[in-house]
């Protein structure tokens, strides 16, 4: 497999999967055949491509759904209904540089979304909108306040305020510690006012947590 392409899990007949094969030299992803519809091998971290068509029975198809993927690509060549979970949909005939493109750029979008949003203690952490979520509420936040979330989320045990400045704002460990007080308290109000929440954001001794 070449480097710094991005491996995608691949399920279909021996017939396609040997065409794709021959035409990896040409595909900006590296393909990794499973072996069965039942591989355990699978990363669930890693995309993966089914061929439709190779789907011929109900239970194949339940063993497909059963494999976790944080991304199902469905490559067909029909238009049969998809009674299959999948998060995008390419029909063929396609030429390589779009099929490229296609998956890169849904590969691309995937890593992005999750990147840009976290869960935490049943909330979400939406860093691309800079809010924190719950059902239907929200609160608006600061690049500091996230920055502080992700800190204190990256922890086992509560952070000291020092670490926190050496942390967050790049501050000496024998700086001033108001600055981070302040933005405790100011987050603290923010999701007391909105969500009623006294436990998410916890003071101790040595520091804070989540």
């Amino acid at each position: 497999m070449q480097k710094n392409k991005p491996d995608v899990y691949f399920i279909g007949s021996d017939d396609f999967i040997n065409s794709m094969m021959e035409l990896k030299e040409d595909l900006k992803f590296n393909i990794v055949p499973l072996k069965d519809y039942q591989d355990k091998g699978i990363n669930e971290n890693k995309p993966l491509l089914v061929e439709l068509n190779s789907l011929k029975d109900t239970s194949k198809i339940n063993q497909v759904n059963s494999l976790k993927s944080n991304l199902k690509i469905v490559i067909s060549n029909s238009k049969s209904n998809i009674n299959f979970k999948h998060d995008m949909l390419i029909n063929l005939p396609l030429n390589i540089s779009n099929l490229n493109k296609l998956i890169l750029q849904k590969i691309t979008s995937r890593i992005f979304n999750e990147n840009s949003s976290v869960e935490i203690k049943g909330y979400l952490l939406d860093k691309n909108e800079r809010k924190l979520k719950k059902n239907n509420s929200f609160i608006e936040l600061t690049e500091k306040e996230i920055q502080l979330l992700e800190t204190l989320l990256t922890k086992k045990k509560p952070i000291s305020k020092k670490q926190i400045l050496k942390e967050v704002w790049s501050y000496a460990s024998d700086a001033d510690t108001h600055t981070v007080e302040t933005h405790i308290y100011r987050l603290r109000k923010k999701i007391m006012d909105e969500f009623q929440d006294e436990k998410f954001l916890i003071s101790e001794k040595v520091g804070y947590s989540i």
